[in-house]
């Protein structure tokens, strides 16, 4: 009995050492929904992570593809602030950050990733917070120093990400159709699209002018909306007002003077070969020639050309009669043509007669009557 009692004691040691390390039951009576659920935890919790807003993460490109990663110092923060989240856990919410973390590259919801580029760039003061471009980690250890993770699993798209990809293709068909559309949503589409893109060009050209005079004045490099020309950005970071922090170093005055130079030759240049007011006036006229014949055209007007170019062509189920009709009034027409052609050829041939017929000269008519006269 002692013997038994001492190996249940050792039995429950290790079954209580092994859950807390890898989050497994090794109890073999345990049902199987129960395990499926219980490996189901750590996935559940990947997600309400990934899917929380103040974990902060980027995207990045990891052997030619996209990721969402974060650094291991930020997921320590964010699980401190937010201990509530390690309910979901279970019976291993009292388990250590670093043993979550560990659990969660065990079970491949997180591979461990490295920056690229390792050394300083020339003209900056430390590495880059956020690099754009990842490779792996040799070791799949959880670190809260410059480590980088990146999530494995595909994210679950909300209903109306999935709504809007439906909507594309009625959109394209839409921008297809627009020379059917009436003559007021033409408008208003042609007016809402240069509203839009003029907008879009002010909001660049007054970014660019705000650089360039804080450039030039103060040598800071701040740039407004500083995701807006990024290829890699979510819609929260492509709208984000506030400027990102400058960490290169401070430029040289003779490079911002060299700038300053460059920037009022160019304002001069550009003053100097302003269109006047008549080439003003003919690029306006081309511009709203060009837009009218786009808001004019409709398919009754292409039809109606097409219409009158075509030659006008016989019925075929037509009655016979219009055929001999139209003959016989060819034949007529066709008999006068001919008879006025017979009279002015006739008409011709007397006048040549005539003229065959008419003396030359005075002295052969004198000839001609003496004969007469004696005769």
């Amino acid at each position: 009995m002692k013997k038994s009692g001492a190996a249940e004691k050792k039995r429950v040691r290790r079954t209580s050492a092994a859950v807390p390390s890898g989050g497994r039951d090794p109890n073999p009576d345990t049902p199987p929904g129960k395990q499926a659920a219980k490996r189901d935890v750590y996935q559940v919790f990947a997600e309400k992570l990934r899917d929380h807003k103040d974990l902060e993460s980027r995207w990045a490109v990891l052997q030619e593809t996209r990721v969402e990663y974060f650094r291991g110092k930020d997921f320590v923060n964010f699980l401190k602030n937010h201990p509530e989240l390690k309910d979901i856990l279970g019976s291993d919410q009292n388990l250590e950050i670093e043993d979550i973390g560990n659990a969660l590259l065990r079970k491949k919801l997180l591979i461990r990733c490295d920056r690229v580029v390792k050394t300083v760039r020339p003209g900056k003061k430390k590495l880059s917070t956020w690099p754009a471009h990842l490779e792996m980690y040799h070791e799949h250890v959880f670190s809260d120093n410059d480590a980088f993770f990146a999530w494995t699993f595909e994210k679950r798209h909300p209903l109306w990400q999935t709504l809007l990809s439906f909507s594309w293709p009625v959109l394209t068909l839409a921008i297809c159709l627009f020379p059917v559309y009436p003559h007021q949503c033409k408008i208003l589409i042609l007016y809402s699209c240069a509203g839009i893109l003029l907008l879009i060009l002010s909001l660049l050209f007054v970014r660019a002018a705000i650089f360039g005079a804080l450039y030039i004045i103060l040598g800071k490099r701040v740039w407004f909306f500083p995701n807006i020309l990024a290829e890699e950005a979510t819609l929260g970071e492509l709208f984000r007002f506030w400027p990102s922090k400058d960490e290169e170093e401070r430029p040289k005055w003779t490079t911002r003077l060299f700038y300053a130079i460059v920037a009022v030759v160019v304002i001069l240049l550009l003053r100097h070969h302003a269109p006047d007011e008549a080439a003003r006036a003919r690029y306006q006229k081309r511009v709203f020639n060009i837009i009218d014949d786009v808001i004019e055209w409709s398919p009754r007007l292409a039809l109606s050309g097409m219409m009158e170019k075509q030659p006008t062509v016989v019925n075929a189920t037509e009655p016979n009669h219009n055929f001999t009709d139209g003959s016989k009034s060819s034949s007529d027409t066709g008999g006068g043509e001919a008879s006025q052609e017979q009279s002015g050829d006739s008409g011709e041939k007397i006048e040549d007669s005539d003229a065959f017929q008419q003396p030359d000269n005075i002295e052969d008519s004198d000839v001609f009557q003496e004969r007469d006269d004696h005769i």
